[in-house]
């Protein structure tokens, strides 16, 4: 490693040698670490689909202003976004400026790239709320990481349609948003049709990068492989209104191994970042239960994790898969992004709790609450039917079925099969039993003696 005089940090030398690699002060000098390039570690973590640049290592030179925009067409994002947001984080981290954009104005229509039937409109109230949302989880995910944020309600809403036109409607070609595969699909034989609000959304996005190119200098719009064709559209607005050059960065839409899905809002299953919806223990369960492959993949996309971190810990997860070491640390490591490391601790002993490696009546309060939130509850006399509570709690659709789950040894207290039919005093802990049928902790029940 070399170390620079703290004089020297804002002269032209250190200036290149700080987007090459990381620097921190320490020792009276600003010390540089050795590690991955920007465009190494892209590479690495599998967030390369397409781009403008002819070389990517231009990502590793001087600064540059960009920014990545989130409509709100929900009030929560969910891991699909995520996973751009943690390549705007790698961005960030080696020194490029983040302008992240809230999409006030493109939220009143919605994108429809990729829909096969119109959207429905938003209310104004629920964009509102919506956009405070999203707002409220750039500032969870990115901290005091540098960003600047932005609303293209903003610069929309004085705008006239008339000067749209002129503006922004004069410099685009009809046949280069006739040839979208969306449009394509919309208007073909099958298509339900397209509406002009629609079909115009490419424009209100172009105006976005063309906005923010004049007025805060952001030259490259990232994006997920989705969102290629409007931001294309912002790069030749730019082109044709300025004469100037801009580019588009683009990431691939990650997949979903289990279902073989993207992760987006639509999805049936969403998993989001908004603990009323995904609760910071479901959010920490759906990571801890991916398979090997998804993990091993996951752990670059979704985590800060450095090569040599990631590696050995695959190494030491293949040594012994059984104890899904690298489930853990792909769990622990996101749910702390997104909902901080206090509600982390909280999933994970909750979770210890909910797949009976703790027993259940050793439970604090406060694990008590959450896990009264993310299951049934039931009260339970010694000698009452373990059937009726199966039925009860939702965990079998009747008797018949409760008592073939009993039959078939499907059914466990705190952990262990069972096969009685009755409670005992004797199965609870503390007055506590956890009810369980199957593996997934979702098909569990607590019962509380009475």
């Amino acid at each position: 490693m070399i170390v620079c005089l703290p004089h020297q940090k804002p002269g032209a030398i250190i200036a290149k040698l700080w987007r090459k690699k990381p620097m921190f002060f320490a020792g009276g000098g600003w010390v540089i670490l050795s590690g991955m390039t920007l465009s190494e570690e892209l590479t690495w973590r599998g967030l390369v689909n397409q781009t403008t640049y002819k070389d990517l290592t231009v990502l590793d030179g001087e600064p540059i202003t960009f920014y990545w925009g989130v409509d709100p067409s929900a009030d929560s994002m969910t891991i699909g976004n995520l996973a751009a947001a943690m390549m705007v984080k790698a961005f960030i981290k080696h020194g490029h400026k983040a302008v992240l954009l809230v999409g006030g104005a493109t939220g009143m229509i919605g994108d429809p790239d990729g829909k096969a039937t119109e959207r429905e409109l938003k209310t104004l109230d629920e964009i509102s709320h919506n956009k405070k949302a999203i707002a409220a989880q750039y500032r969870q995910i990115f901290g005091d990481h540098g960003f600047e944020q932005v609303d293209n309600y903003d610069w929309f809403k004085g705008m006239g349609y008339l000067d749209f036109l002129r503006d922004v409607g004069k410099h685009v070609p009809i046949r280069q948003m006739l040839q979208r595969d969306f449009v394509n699909s919309r208007l073909g034989e099958d298509g339900v049709g397209i509406s002009y609000a629609e079909f115009s959304y490419v424009l209100i996005q172009a105006y976005d990068f063309l906005t923010l190119y004049k007025d805060k200098g952001v030259t490259l719009q990232v994006c997920g492989s989705d969102q290629w064709g409007n931001s294309i559209a912002g790069v030749d607005l730019i082109r044709r209104k300025t004469g100037g050059s801009a580019h588009v960065y683009s990431a691939p839409l990650i997949i979903n191994k289990a279902s073989g899905q993207k992760f987006g809002k639509s999805e049936e299953g969403a998993i989001w970042l908004d603990p009323a919806k995904t609760t910071p223990t479901q959010f920490y369960q759906f990571w801890i239960n991916v398979d090997d492959a998804g993990a091993e993949d996951y752990l670059k996309v979704f985590t800060e994790l450095d090569k040599d971190a990631v590696d050995k810990l695959i190494a030491e997860h293949r040594r012994d898969p059984g104890q899904r070491l690298a489930q853990q640390s792909l769990a622990r490591e996101v749910t702390k992004v997104v909902h901080g490391q206090s509600a982390t601790e909280l999933a994970e002993e909750v979770t210890q709790y909910l797949i009976a490696q703790q027993p259940i009546g050793e439970a604090g309060a406060e694990v008590l609450r959450v896990i009264r939130q993310e299951i049934p509850t039931a009260r339970a006399k010694a000698g009452e039917s373990v059937i009726e509570a199966l039925v009860g709690t939702g965990l079998a659709s009747s008797n018949n079925e409760a008592r073939r789950l009993l039959q078939s040894n499907a059914v466990s207290f705190n952990g262990k099969k069972t096969d009685n039919e009755a409670f005992k005093a004797k199965d609870f802990q503390n007055g506590r039993l956890l009810l369980r049928r199957g593996k997934a902790f979702k098909d569990s029940a607590l019962i509380e003696l009475t």
